[in-house]
């Protein structure tokens, strides 16, 4: 019994590559949509996109095509072919306004972006992208029944903008670039102010500013010395406690005992 189910496995199995062999061969759309469909249905998406491919030119304004090419975007999701789910859903909520999956296409085409989106030490433009698509369907979509992820998604995506917008500010501290390390600073506070970084921030501006002053020519000392001294007390306003303090108030009294040579 068990070598006949066995051997009834296998002829099925014969039978259904042979049926996707031939559908893949036909000239007959509608074969291949009927076929394109039960792999669909059978999880086999890289199969169903195959033949989703063949037919989609000639799908365009049909009855059917409202199906298969919402079918076709959720292959391609499925398989993890991000940019083109993306594209394909886009594409689908352009064209079927009106469609009942149209929320559900709006936020999957959505998402696709977000798995776009790279570390966050490399180019963020993705991370961007995803962002703005997301916004989008949370403003078109307010009361939406993927409203609670998509505003986790976008919640994640600025979080890693925040740290590669802090860590590039940074670099200018690491690389001695004293005046564009404040500049990127500043920056950084006003485009992201409840950031959880702030207290490194406004550190790293004030050790900027630090090393600016006494490095300084003597012309340009006294002015930097007291912009430092003021760096220092927004340091101190934010978190009088700060992990620097003990660090901070050594580069201060630096800044009060170089600055006595300007009052004789």
């Amino acid at each position: 019994m068990k070598k006949f189910l066995a051997l009834f496995a296998v002829i099925i199995f014969l039978s259904s590559c042979s049926d996707y062999q031939k559908a893949l061969k036909s000239e007959d759309v509608a074969v291949k949509f009927a076929s394109a469909t039960k792999m669909y249905d059978a999880k086999k998406y890289g199969k169903a996109i195959r033949l989703f491919e063949q037919i989609a030119p000639a799908y365009k304004g049909k009855p059917q095509a409202e199906r298969m090419f919402y079918m076709y975007a959720q292959a391609l999701y499925k398989t993890k072919q991000y940019y083109l789910s993306g594209y394909q859903f886009e594409s689908f909520s352009a064209s079927y306004p009106k469609s009942e999956k149209i929320e559900e296409a709006s936020f999957l085409g959505s998402k696709s972006f977000t798995f776009l989106s790279p570390v966050y030490s490399l180019d963020q433009t993705d991370t961007y992208k995803a962002v703005d698509k997301l916004q989008n369907y949370i403003d078109t979509y307010p009361e939406g029944k993927n409203l609670a992820e998509a505003n986790l998604l976008v919640k994640n995506l600025r979080e890693k903008l925040e740290k590669k917008a802090y860590e590039n500010a940074k670099i200018y501290n690491t690389i001695s670039d004293y005046k564009a390390a404040m500049v990127a600073f500043d920056n950084f506070m006003i485009n992201f102010p409840g950031t959880v970084y702030k207290e490194k921030a406004l550190y790293y501006k004030f050790d900027s500013a630090y090393l600016l002053a006494i490095n300084s020519i003597p012309s340009k000392m006294k002015e930097r010395l007291e912009t430092a001294k003021v760096a220092y007390s927004s340091l101190i306003k934010f978190k009088a406690d700060t992990q620097y303090k003990s660090k901070a108030d050594e580069m201060l009294a630096r800044i009060d005992s170089d600055l006595k040579q300007f009052t004789k």
